[in-house]
């Protein structure tokens, strides 16, 4: 561990180098705060957090410390989805409005839950809606079931940066009465004992590390070339820049750091978490951990089998994106660690998965946030140095 980084926590024997790409992280100003965990064969590896809490420096990024994940929320939501339908209340072959009546209109009667799911419904924002109603749960579902889609279901796919949270947890609520966030408290946190919330307890606020920076297309600092790239694919008034501020109601300045955001549950985009809750969560994905499994694996292995055609360009990130049941598989945009891998990014640099044919559960969380949506540089070489150990068998 380095003193000068602050980095410490849990390395079993052989996974060194996981810790000492945190450290260099943390040491050249990449990261400013961060925490990484590693799990293989269901057994916890690395667990370490490190650097300063907050811009001041004046406290400790440590294991105590929760950070906003963005759409690593997204996977979290796809795991409480699949859940669901492995206890038989939902089907991804069904159509949504089986068990949301209300969505089949203006011409989404047909949509499927799989549909839904892989970002093909084309309901990608919601305009003319401010941030205060966007925390209200009943006024963004009834808007979502009776809006119109961006294009044809099932003829594009488009990823649904804020939307999706919305819908997926709809479905789950109809099906168990429950809010997504007391599912995923009840059924997956609570259980696995972790901490990880969406819809933050005041009482957990305190421990909530600000985000520093953002990925928006303003920075006077930022490369030309990358500018005009962000600009095409999330400036104002395209369809990336729609769906990532739902039509500029999360456009508010330092929104993801308001209490009354942390608060709501926007389930694609809000939870509140660290590195190792999300591994562990990971984890039980591939079999039991602490006498938890999340998922079997008959349901894991539809949930990882990509449906978005391939090569197909996103219709708001515009390059390829590739989704299987609501998690981002191993593709261009989302390398993970390799085929095989599913879960999630967030924007700015975190990100979980599961690779089961390593037997690897990895998750980064941090407060520093680089300019993109995913593959994110320091997350790369976090897991480069997982997969390294593992490939080369030398670890405890």
């Amino acid at each position: 561990m380095s003193e000068n980084t602050n980095v410490s926590g849990h390395v079993a024997d052989g996974w060194q180098s996981v810790a000492d790409a945190l450290s260099g992280s943390i040491e050249r100003g990449d990261d400013l705060g961060a925490s990484v965990a590693v799990y293989h064969r269901g057994d916890c590896v690395v667990d370490i957090a490190g650097g300063a809490f907050d811009a001041t420096g004046d406290r400790t990024y440590d294991h105590d410390t929760l950070q906003l994940v963005f759409s690593t929320t997204k996977g979290i939501t796809s795991i409480a989805v699949a859940m669901c339908v492995q206890r038989g209340m939902l089907r991804y072959d069904e159509k949504v409005s089986t068990y949301w009546p209300e969505f089949g209109s203006s011409g989404k009667d047909d949509a499927t839950v799989a549909q839904l799911l892989s970002h093909q419904c084309g309901l990608i924002t919601i305009d003319g809606i401010t941030l205060e109603e966007a925390l209200d749960w009943d006024t963004v579902t009834s808007r979502l079931a009776a809006g119109v889609p961006e294009w044809p279901i099932g003829s594009a796919h488009g990823y649904h940066a804020l939307t999706f949270g919305w819908l997926a947890g709809e479905l789950v609520r109809r099906v168990d009465g429950r809010s997504i966030g007391q599912f995923v408290a009840d059924e997956i946190a609570g259980p696995l004992g972790v901490d990880l919330w969406i819809g933050l307890p005041e009482s957990e606020e305190h421990r909530v590390s600000p985000l520093v920076g953002g990925i928006g297309v303003t920075d006077g600092d930022m490369d030309p070339d990358v500018k005009a790239m962000m600009d095409q694919v999330i400036g104002p008034g395209t369809l990336g820049g729609r769906a990532l501020s739902l039509s500029g109601a999360f456009s508010v300045d330092g929104a993801f750091n308001r209490r009354d955001v942390h608060a709501a549950e926007i389930p694609a985009a809000n939870a509140i978490s660290n590195a190792a809750a999300l591994a562990k969560i990971y984890a039980a994905t591939l079999a039991p951990v602490d006498g938890v499994q999340l998922i079997d694996d008959a349901t894991r292995e539809i949930v990882r089998t990509q449906v978005t055609p391939h090569g197909e360009p996103d219709n708001c990130l515009l390059l390829p994106t590739t989704f299987g049941m609501g998690f981002m598989t191993h593709g261009l945009f989302t390398p993970y660690a390799g085929p095989g891998s599913f879960g999630h990014p967030g924007a700015g640099g975190s990100v979980a998965f599961a690779q089961p044919e390593r037997d690897l559960a990895f998750a980064y969380a941090m407060n520093t946030m680089a300019a993109n949506l995913a593959a994110d540089f320091r997350a790369q070489q976090l897991i480069e140095a997982a997969a390294t150990v593992i490939d080369a068998g030398t670890a405890a």
